[in-house]
């Protein structure tokens, strides 16, 4: 991989671009399917499209692991979209619901939520528990997470 360009997974049809880090503030677009690379949208994963979005690419993912019970989870979920835009290039966001991806949850000892991963290249590198309460505490964690 080329220094100057980054690996950058689309979140319509999981093919893999390769993005000139110069060009990644300019829409880039997905060689395969033509949709956007980035939508100011958090991205819904699954079991069977989390490993490819967060593993396969260059750019650090932000997950909110969340539940559709949980009041907090669902007072943050306005928050979180919101912070979308704030990081995306740089950062993508992503959603798992945790009761319909229990297998996710268990393999990253998800004890409470809502729990906030932020991984780089497939590795988690911030965990947060908790509601963050307006998209700028999200952005700015994200872009200064502390070490777990």
């Amino acid at each position: 991989m080329h220094a100057e360009s980054l690996q950058i997974v689309c979140p319509q049809d999981g093919a893999i671009n390769r993005v000139p880090r110069s060009r990644l503030g300019d829409a880039p677009r997905c060689g395969k399917c033509r949709a956007p690379l980035f939508t100011a949208e958090p991205l819904e994963l699954t079991g069977a499209t989390f490993d490819r979005q967060v593993a396969a690419s260059d750019v650090p993912v932000l997950v909110d692991f969340w539940a559709p019970w949980c009041g907090p989870c669902r007072m943050m979920a306005p928050a979180f979209a919101a912070a979308a835009p704030l990081l995306e290039p740089q950062v993508r966001l992503a959603k798992v619901n945790t009761e319909e991806e229990q297998a996710l949850a268990g393999r990253f000892a998800i004890r409470s939520i809502p729990t906030l991963i932020l991984f780089a290249r497939g590795q988690e590198v911030a965990r947060h528990s908790g509601a963050f309460a307006s998209a700028e505490q999200i952005a700015r964690w994200a872009r200064t997470p502390p070490q777990r």
